[in-house]
């Protein structure tokens, strides 16, 4: 189910808890890639409000919104960088992308299975991807007053099972947004406090977001014949006589 852009756009732009969560995911988001300098850093799904920090160094960055949801111009007031693609295949050139974040795209895609198949497409040998889903035993996915709750929320499990028929390897995975989904007063001066408490939390998934990196792994090309000389190769017909022919 694919929210609309102009939902995203209100909740993440015009909202306090909006942005309270942008930032955030988008902290947790830029502490695991501090340096992309050179790189081509991709958004697919809603990922805009993620991607900003990475135009100060990153050699290319871009913005795939899916045709379901819709698009919008994307930085503000600056060259558009944000394209209108379908949610299984991107304009982008196989095996380009350094880095990938993936943000209302998997769980609120209807093809969840050929979105991955596009990731591994445009990711570079050794590229990355980081998918952010909603965090099926968090608060978040319980209010449908916030864009994560809506979708398909996912366990830690699920969405490495997810992610196994691609060829992807997990590398690091931890969660965000662990204060509560309210706009009391209360909750939101304490936000950072509980980002930071979250954090140390053991396990470190009780947040309202989960979030996976994958590193794209190139299969080693099948071998041709037997991987080692058979030595006693097991004969099952010896010991078997050739028929007698039957009396007449």
């Amino acid at each position: 189910m694919h929210l609309d852009v102009l939902d995203l756009r209100s909740f993440y732009y015009r909202t306090g808890l909006g942005r309270a969560a942008q930032r955030a995911i988008r902290e947790q988001v830029r502490s695991l890639w501090p340096d992309t300098h050179g790189q081509t850093v991709v958004g697919f799904g809603f990922a805009a409000p993620l991607l900003r920090p990475f135009l100060q160094d990153a050699a290319r960055v871009i913005s795939l919104m899916p045709g379901q949801q819709g698009v919008m111009p994307w930085p503000p007031g600056e060259p558009n960088l944000s394209v209108l693609c379908e949610e299984t295949l991107w304009p982008i050139e196989t095996g380009s992308v350094d880095r990938l974040v993936l943000m209302h795209g998997l769980d609120t895609s209807e093809d969840p299975f050929q979105v991955l198949e596009e990731c591994y497409r445009t990711l570079a040998p050794e590229g990355r991807a980081l998918l952010i889903v909603p965090n099926r035993g968090g608060l978040w996915a319980r209010n449908d007053k916030t864009p994560f709750g809506f979708g398909r929320p996912y366990s830690m499990r699920q969405l490495e099972g997810q992610i196994r028929s691609h060829d992807f390897v997990p590398e690091r995975a931890f969660a965000a947004l662990f204060q509560p989904p309210s706009n009391r007063r209360f909750w939101m001066k304490t936000g950072a406090m509980w980002e930071r408490l979250g954090q140390r939390l053991p396990g470190g998934f009780a947040g309202g977001v989960l979030m996976l990196e994958v590193k794209k792994q190139i299969p080693a090309p099948p071998r041709r014949g037997l991987a080692e000389a058979v030595k006693k190769p097991l004969r099952v017909l010896d010991g078997i006589t050739a028929p007698a022919p039957k009396p007449v």
